[in-house]
């Protein structure tokens, strides 16, 4: 029997207790093509006898970079880890300079890319990085393919060095490194050990409600990140069927295909798909719309384990049937569950969704910390709006004076990469690591996120402001989009708005409001301002005083990882956003008072 120890045991684990005819799929040409267990295995094994032929040594760093997931790089996966050389994914959208920054530090000596757009970013720094060579998982004129691995993996010969080399890695040898998109600064190298994510799969899975061998999942957050990797080790152990969208502009045709039990998602996503459902809802008139909000509005009010009373559930099971069930069809049919990770989860969008059949289990982590530490379950009264629910087994957090969530456990990362001063910093003398956010342990032990240490400031009249907080209520509202809440050292807080250009450009034209060509002109219309002006207005009331956002000012751009607005996992890059509205800083505060 095989004890998982490595990451690479996993599918040698599904192999011998729930072996499947769908492992791994993809689709290629418009068709899915998929891997049986067995397969996976076997062309995991090619991929290691490739490499060694090679001249892939232990500890070698190997870079891949896909702009979208799929089979091919879940092998590669495996086939570089056995060998005990280290996997070092990279963010598909991040900068060229970020790149050479990211394959250099890393020492990377061979990288797979996925496409065309990435193997250009890369060629026009790759003379300046170590990279030996690059090969390509699309057929790409002029680039190697990593069909030229397989190839020269066919022959067996050397099979007994890669079984010699598997025995030889230990649970506490590096498996991979993963730089974080930092919002401030040069990402740094986490590296993470075989046991670092193992332990965090195996405590995390007493957290999920799956029957082995009976789901299937639907991937589609970058695998770049350790949230939807360690998720797909999960899924591998528990012998889930994993598919993998095409794109994000197609995940809405995929879910109906694959007919997922389960999909991991960032609130955003989830923001759009409600967006979309309620844009269905405004369509609809008379009878049909009454119902449709009428069911919209209970859902808001929903509390789990029928906290709201029997009349209460009464209404909801005619909801689910007239209404929510539809929601569900639209979803693929058979989803059972959303994990959401990486940024804080509206509480409405957890009601509603909870409501109509489709619980989202918010959870919380970080990449040094291989990610979870703690997360919801909807067993055994697990499950809690409002929070990331209750710490894993074998994880500890407690929370230091000044409210920081501070934590051990063997999910801990082995250190920051080439940067013992950094690694001091994060990890204190009795091992907890610093985690930067602010937070608290109820009563029956759930946890909850209140802010970012660093992002807390403070008014000229000395009062606190956690502007995280005010931004996830703000982003409710369907008119925002992106809001950041400025103020620092001055006398009030001010936020700048990016519109929901295209709701509001509907809303425009229900109301018959001509708002121009361009987005300078629909950021500059009295109309719009007036309509912010009341969202801003409402939610502020949810605030105190001090809190408040007194003044706005709306940008005409979408905020982006293009535009380097946002990192690659979607999170403000604040310092940026200020320099680059200065003049509207400037607007807010310095003319007008």
């Amino acid at each position: 029997m095989t004890e998982i120890k490595r990451l690479f045991d996993f599918p040698y684990y599904q192999l011998e207790n729930h072996p499947l005819e769908v492992a791994l799929s993809t689709k290629f040409n418009n068709s899915w093509q998929s891997l049986s267990t067995r397969e996976y295995i076997d062309k995991a094994n090619t991929v290691s006898r490739g490499l060694l032929r090679l001249g892939i040594k232990p500890n070698d760093k190997i870079a891949v970079i896909s702009s979208s997931n799929r089979t091919e790089w879940n092998v590669l996966d495996i086939g570089i880890l056995q060998i005990g050389a280290q996997n070092v994914p990279v963010y598909p959208t991040i900068s060229e300079d970020e790149y050479e920054y990211v394959l250099n530090h890393s020492e990377a000596t061979y990288c797979f890319v996925s496409d065309k757009e990435i193997l250009a970013k890369l060629n026009a720094i790759r003379k300046k990085t170590g990279i030996k060579e690059v090969y390509s998982f699309d057929d790409i004129p002029g680039c190697k393919n990593w069909k030229e691995i397989l190839e020269s993996g066919e022959d067996k010969g050397n099979q007994a060095e890669v079984e010699q080399l598997k025995k030889s890695v230990k649970e506490e040898d590096l498996a991979t490194l993963i730089y974080t998109s930092g919002t401030t600064g040069r990402p740094k190298g986490v590296m993470l050990s075989h046991r670092n994510i193992v332990r965090d799969v195996l405590d995390s899975s007493l957290r999920v409600p799956f029957e082995f061998g009976t789901y299937t999942a639907l991937s589609f957050l970058p695998v770049c990140h350790i949230f939807e990797r360690m998720i797909l080790y999960l899924y591998q152990y528990y012998s889930v069927s994993i598919y993998f969208a095409e794109s994000i502009e197609k995940i809405s045709d995929n879910l109906k295909e694959v007919q997922p039990h389960v999909i991991t998602a960032v609130p955003r996503l989830l923001e759009k798909v409600y967006d979309k459902i309620i844009a269905k809802g405004n369509s609809l008139d008379g009878i049909k719309r009454k119902l449709f909000y009428w069911a919209v509005e209970l859902g808001l009010e929903y509390e789990p384990y029928g906290a709201n009373g029997w009349w209460y559930e009464t209404k909801l099971r005619l909801a689910r049937k007239l209404i929510f069930s539809k929601w569900k069809e639209g979803l693929g049919g058979n989803l059972d569950l959303i994990v959401s990770g990486s940024a804080a989860l509206q509480p409405r969008l957890a009601r509603i969704f909870a409501a109509a059949e489709i619980p989202v289990m918010e959870g919380y982590g970080l990449t040094e910390t291989s990610p979870v530490i703690a997360v919801n379950d909807e067993r055994n009264k697990g499950f809690k709006i409002g929070t990331v629910g209750k710490v894993i087994e074998e994880v500890e957090v407690k929370i230091a004076e000044d409210g920081e969530i501070l934590t051990k456990g063997p999910n801990l990362m082995i250190g920051y990469f080439k940067d013992e001063e950094k690694t001091k910093e994060a990890i204190n003398s009795e091992g907890f690591f610093h985690t930067g956010d602010i937070g608290e342990i109820d009563k029956d032990g759930f946890l909850k996120i209140t802010d970012r240490k660093k992002e807390m400031f403070k008014t000229s009249g000395g009062k606190y402001v956690a502007p995280q907080l005010i931004e996830n209520t703000m982003k409710q509202s369907r008119f925002i989009e992106q809001i950041m809440v400025v103020g620092e050292g001055e006398k009030m807080p001010a936020a700048f708005i990016q519109p929901n250009f295209e709701f509001i450009r509907d809303w425009a034209k229900l109301k018959k409001i001509d708002l121009g060509e361009t987005n300078e002109d629909l950021v500059a219309n009295d109309e719009v301002i007036k309509r912010i002006q009341e969202e801003v207005h409402f939610y502020n009331a949810k605030f105190g005083h001090w809190e408040q956002v007194k003044r706005f000012e709306l940008t005409p751009e979408v905020w982006s990882v293009e535009n380097n607005q946002l990192t690659p996992t979607m999170k403000l890059k604040r310092r940026v956003i200020k320099d680059r509205y200065k003049d509207l800083y400037s607007k807010i505060y310095r003319n007008n008072q």
